[in-house]
């Protein structure tokens, strides 16, 4: 079940990089918001394919409901039910806006892992 993988691991600092750079210097309406959920959901998933064996789809839908359930929390305003608003890193990782649009974009980065990810890693068998 566990396996390191450095090219995840690369993916992952890639992708981190990137997320950080479009947060600190892009300020649209569409790269911040959208293409930055779309890979933050790659980047999640890359993160933990760098450590896990597991089936490409389970790992992948997985991130989904993850990346659905955060922003649910958004919608019902965890960050101002659990009093964390003066926190700018639990504003950050939680959120604090709901916006339908994001759950699509979690769900084409999805879909971009599925179309990318190597057909042999599709169904991971433990040897």
């Amino acid at each position: 079940m566990f396996k390191f993988q450095i090219k995840y691991l690369l993916l992952t600092i890639g992708l981190l990089i990137t997320e950080v750079l479009i947060a600190l210097y892009v300020h649209d309406s569409i790269i911040r918001p959208y293409i930055g959920d779309l890979l933050v959901v790659i980047l999640i998933y890359s993160f933990f394919r760098t450590f896990l064996n597991v089936p490409v789809f389970k790992l992948a839908l997985a991130v989904l409901l993850f990346a659905y359930a955060v922003e649910i929390a958004q919608y019902f305003r965890l960050v101002y039910i659990l009093g964390l608003e003066e926190y700018k890193i639990a504003r950050i990782i939680i959120g604090v806006s709901f916006e339908w649009l994001d759950l699509i974009a979690y769900t084409a980065g999805i879909i971009v892992v599925l179309m990318f990810e190597p057909k042999e890693n599709k169904v991971v068998e433990s040897t």
